[in-house]
């Protein structure tokens, strides 16, 4: 579904990311993000001088190596523009994440090693959605390789990463009954429903098991 169409405006402002997974030859796993802001418009920096519409003022990369338990084994950043001369100097910082798993807690680590005044803004923003594109690249691949739909995880040991994180994803919902039946969780009413359902099922049986011959011949 298309936005609606906008009112008459002006563009003033591009930020693009763009994250890209690969697979190495050594087994393991890179995660690469580049982010870039770029005005339509030239202004002056106290440091650059002017820059000009669509060079970025901020330009940074971020490349996380992990294995396929989603553990980091590496991890390199890189500020190639910047608004002050100082912010290339943090991205060494980042090599505090490395031995940490991508999993429950990952934004609170985040937080935790290179947050706020411990990191750059933009470099610590695209570690967030890393665990969720290393997951786009680690399991659909390794289900296409046992031949499966990319969102089966009935061959999966163990609770599936993606439970009860988004709502095609919540426990109760059609898509986990379907792809992980052992994780399924019926709603209370559903399952009430069920419970009823059953009753009248066995009612239904007994109501049948003791009915006169003649109904049964007639209904039958």
């Amino acid at each position: 579904m298309a936005l609606t169409q906008a009112v008459a405006r002006e563009h003033i402002h591009t930020r693009q990311i763009n994250f890209t997974g690969y697979e190495r030859e050594d087994g393991w796993f890179d995660i690469e993000a580049h982010l870039t802001d770029t005005k339509t418009y030239a202004f002056s920096n106290n440091w650059r001088g002017t820059i000009e519409p669509g060079e970025a003022l901020h330009e940074m990369l971020l490349r996380v190596t992990i294995n396929d338990k989603f553990q980091i084994q590496d991890i390199e950043a890189a500020t190639e523009h910047s608004p002050f001369s100082i912010c290339p100097d943090i991205t060494p910082v980042y090599k505090a994440l490395i031995g940490v798993t991508m999993g429950p807690g990952w934004r609170r680590v985040i937080r935790e090693r290179v947050g706020g005044m411990q990191g750059c803004t933009h470099l610590t923003e695209l570690l967030y959605p890393m665990a969720t594109v290393a997951i786009q690249t680690i399991k659909p691949l390794q289900n296409h390789r046992r031949k499966l739909a990319d969102s089966d995880s009935k061959q999966h040991v163990g609770r599936p990463f993606v439970l009860n994180t988004c709502h095609a994803w919540a426990e109760h919902s059609p898509v986990v009954k379907e792809n992980a039946p052992d994780y399924y969780v019926p709603r209370a009413k559903e399952s009430e429903d069920n419970a009823a359902s059953g009753n009248n099922d066995r009612i239904s049986l007994t109501s049948l098991s003791d009915a006169d011959p003649a109904t049964e011949e007639s209904t039958g």
